[in-house]
């Protein structure tokens, strides 16, 4: 069985971390090479995994060429998902991008374009797209449990990007403000803010619920915090010629919801002409109301069974049986969530509604 090499690259976003996790622990892969500008980002990958001198590199070109990839992932700031896809592709190998898809959607059609011209699969991962809940909630609305979807609410966020690290590793009060003026997290440069980085998880699982429909037009207000220049709430609403849908995401939350369920709980609802279905992340069970039986009852979540665990193991078996990516992490649903956010974002720069751009 072919032995998938995977080289990490980029690590400005602390998933990169979770990733490489996801990739040690696959039996058909390893990882053979990490790359970041900054050789201190990498010690805790590092040390996690065993890396040896000749496998960390601070250019990503000596990387790619000396430890010859059969997949790249990327986790670059939002804002610079484009130029390091640019950089990569002509290596001819496969990309992982982890989320947001880009940090504007002119960016987000220029990776699709890079990674056409290089003629290899580029993937956006979502992490809520593992989750057992999300996952059951697709199959119900499927199935026809609730009829035609005609409502998406999601409320989406954490404490803050800086209260952990990767493998949820929490952070103090005095590491997260210390990081805070530094971090691409909180600058509107490169990508930052709960807009940007984290409603792009309710856009696009959303758009995957109705089925790819995109909405008519966006009405999106932002918070607009004392001292910061990106956001840390949102609220859009997109109308859409079926009805009306909700995407709400706050940084600062009172606590994370993968610990202890804040107020507002984080997750999904879906409301559909003959019911309703409720996903609160990391809950293994959703809650269902139909016609038939319109008290609220629970429903276990299906065990999510190989090969859609996590996103590595997912593309490596895209990649390795030539099965096209699908849902969410598709460049295809990930581009109409985008289509949301840029939307949004001149929505709430503007103060108006604003129809779909293109």
């Amino acid at each position: 069985m072919k032995r998938w090499k995977i080289a990490g690259i980029n690590f400005d976003h602390f998933h990169m971390g979770d990733l490489l996790r996801m990739a040690a622990n696959h039996p058909d892969a390893q990882i053979v090479g990490i790359s970041d500008e900054q050789s201190k980002r990498m010690d805790e990958a590092r040390r996690n995994f065993g890396l040896t001198d000749a496998q960390v590199f601070t250019d990503h070109r000596a990387c790619i060429e000396k430890t010859k990839p059969d997949l790249i992932v990327l986790c670059p700031a939002a804002a610079r998902h484009g130029e390091w896809v640019d950089k990569v592709a002509p290596y001819g190998v496969p990309v992982m991008v982890e989320k947001p898809f880009a940090g504007s959607l002119g960016e987000a059609d220029a990776m699709v374009a890079a990674m056409r011209k290089a003629g290899k699969e580029l993937m956006i991962n979502w992490p809520l797209a593992w989750d057992p809940g999300i996952r059951m909630c697709k199959k119900l609305i499927d199935a026809g449990r609730i009829g035609d979807v005609l409502e998406v609410h999601s409320y989406g966020g954490n404490r803050g990007p800086l209260w952990h690290g990767a493998d949820k590793l929490e952070k103090t009060d005095a590491q997260v403000q210390a990081e805070k003026p530094a971090s691409w997290f909180y600058k509107k440069s490169a990508g930052g803010g709960s807009l940007q980085d984290y409603a792009g998880y309710g856009t696009t699982i959303g758009t995957w619920f109705q089925g790819g429909r995109k909405p008519l037009e966006v009405t999106c207000v932002v918070d607009e915090p004392a001292g910061l220049e990106v956001d840390e709430h949102s609220i859009i609403i997109a109308r859409y010629a079926h009805g009306l849908s909700k995407v709400e995401t706050r940084w600062g939350t009172f606590t994370d919801p993968w610990i202890t369920q804040p107020q507002p709980k984080c997750g999904f609802v879906v409301c559909g002409t003959h019911g309703t279905l409720a996903a609160w992340n990391y809950d293994p069970f959703i809650t269902v109301q139909t016609r038939d039986k319109k008290e609220i009852h629970e429903v276990t979540a299906d065990p999510v069974v190989a090969p859609y665990q996590d996103p590595i193991q997912y593309f490596v078996h895209c990649l390795a049986t030539g099965e096209k990516v699908s849902g969410p992490v598709s460049v295809e649903i990930s581009r109409i969530g985008q289509q949301i956010i840029d939307t949004a974002a001149l929505s709430a720069k503007e103060k108006r509604t604003v129809g779909l751009l293109a």
